[in-house]
């Protein structure tokens, strides 16, 4: 088919390129879904062994039955752990995470979350019980500034 101007190119030929292109396009989207298709069989596979999905199809979080909440107030039922201890525990109970600063985000969960109390420096256990006894916060007192006399 002729590139340039229209004028001399017919109806019926725009119509049969028309045509073609659509046919090209529809077999193209065709093979596109096929494509993804297969994508997704292998990032399934791909997360099933444990993997993360890298910078192919951007930053993919892994997936956990409980969120952290959840995951730490059964972990400290009955139990008073420090934030490092509950970090890490956590995790070998099986969630799973790809934050390097998890031992931060499990504090401010120990912190935020209502389920949870400070029994100590560092050591938490849930609301619900807990074996540990509870230490009293000393009321601070203002201190009274001297004045120069």
């Amino acid at each position: 088919m002729a590139r340039g101007k229209f004028s001399n190119v017919s109806i019926t030929e725009l119509q049969s390129e028309i045509k073609r292109r659509q046919r090209h396009l529809d077999a193209l989207h065709r093979k596109r879904e096929k494509l993804a298709t297969q994508l997704r069989e292998v990032e399934e596979q791909i997360l099933e062994e444990g993997g993360a999905m890298g910078a192919l199809t951007g930053r993919k979080r892994p997936r956990n039955e409980q969120n952290l909440a959840d995951a730490l107030a059964s972990l400290l039922s009955n139990k008073t752990l420090s934030v490092t201890e509950a970090s890490e525990q956590v995790q070998s109970a099986g969630y799973r995470t790809t934050s390097p600063n998890f031992r931060t985000i499990v504090n401010q969960t120990l912190l935020k979350d209502p389920r949870f109390k400070r029994v100590g420096r560092g050591r938490y256990t849930s609301k619900g019980g807990g074996s540990a006894k509870t230490t009293r916060k000393k009321k601070r007192t203002r201190r009274t500034k001297r004045t120069a006399r």
